[in-house]
């Protein structure tokens, strides 16, 4: 949570230096011929161990606490795969004013995919939220968006999809749910020992996505994709990008209150269903997108930017609201178990 919150004047994550610092190293030293070759079986093995560790995490006590939250699971998914990529259809009306036919494609993948897991996770705890809730939200969209993101791009994409096929959904379950399930399947043996080393999780999680990020951008660099995007209408797609973020933060809020949910379920519902992942979004948008993979995953990238500093901002503004202050003090023995154990996830 330190991490998410440095420096306290400028809340950005500084992993976001990292992404920033690969996009730069695959400009300056883009992978070329068989170190291409050797830089994208690593990301794709890399991803592939990275699903492999998420599905050997999770409990099978968490997914039935999360079924048992049903309500919450549903508005999570609306939001993520109904509300968003609505919203990314009506922004086709903003080309060619404020973005091209290829960034649209782009902010429409975004709009795609799944939610995240970690920082949803971990903005509900600073929050004082309903962490249980958060961890179950996040993990199910990340499931169901394995299987529901390519039939949503191959419906709303369609052959701007670059190399969308029957094949791209076979790739991606075997890169994404194959691995997931297997570590599902050997959770009893190995669940523990991953539970011991988070941080070796969180190590592959931030590599992984380094790794796909400098082959992506280094592929763009080789077919000179770069020269296609302007100044302008880079502030054209940020613009957007926040509009897009603000409205999805409001609905999120206002609707989980008009739902009948309390404040804690309201805060998970916020930060998990108005967050897109990287970690997700990557791999699938490099099987689906091909070479043109790196412009289609900028907007993906300054998206990912952008929700990690505004939703720490709000998460650090809503755990010093009257109502978490005076809730968390009368209650504190009986809240330590939720509390402990959400900030420990």
């Amino acid at each position: 949570m330190k991490r998410l919150r440095w420096p306290s004047w400028m809340p950005i994550d500084p992993y976001i230096l990292l992404l920033l610092g690969t996009v730069g190293l695959a400009a300056l030293l883009p992978a070329r011929g068989t170190g291409a070759d050797v830089a994208s079986g690593a990301s794709t093995g890399a991803i592939a161990f990275l699903f492999f560790l998420y599905g050997a995490r999770l409990s099978t006590r968490e997914a039935m606490d999360g079924v048992r939250h049903w309500r919450l699971h549903v508005t999570v998914l609306a939001c993520t795969f109904v509300v968003f990529p609505l919203l990314g259809l009506a922004s086709r009306g903003l080309v060619p004013v404020f973005l091209t036919d290829p960034l649209h494609q782009g902010l429409l993948f975004l709009t795609l995919v799944p939610s995240t897991i970690q920082s949803s996770i971990a903005f509900t705890s600073i929050a004082r939220g309903n962490v249980p809730a958060a961890i179950c939200a996040g993990s199910f969209s990340s499931l169901v968006g394995i299987v529901v993101t390519p039939l949503l791009a191959a419906a709303l994409l369609g052959g701007s999809g670059g190399g969308f096929s029957a094949d791209s959904v076979v790739k991606i379950v075997l890169q994404l749910l194959v691995p997931f399930v297997a570590g599902q399947l050997l959770r009893r043996w190995i669940g523990s020992f991953v539970a011991r080393h988070k941080k070796v999780l969180g190590l592959v999680d931030r590599g992984s996505i380094l790794l796909v990020v400098y082959t992506a951008f280094s592929e763009g660099m080789v077919q000179g994709i770069w020269h296609q995007v302007s100044p302008v209408r880079l502030a054209g797609l940020l613009a957007v990008q926040a509009v897009l973020l603000a409205v999805m933060l409001a609905l999120t809020w206002y609707g989980a209150k008009g739902l009948g949910f309390g404040r804690e379920d309201r805060i998970a519902i916020q930060f998990a269903g108005s967050k897109k992942s990287l970690a997700a979004g990557l791999p699938m948008a490099s099987v689906l997108f091909g070479a043109q993979a790196s412009l289609a995953v900028l907007p993906l990238m300054l998206f990912h930017q952008m929700q990690l500093m505004v939703c720490a901002v709000i998460a650090k503004r809503r755990s010093h609201d009257p109502e978490a202050v005076s809730a968390e003090e009368p209650a504190a023995p009986a809240r330590t178990a939720v509390g402990t154990g959400g900030r420990s996830a």
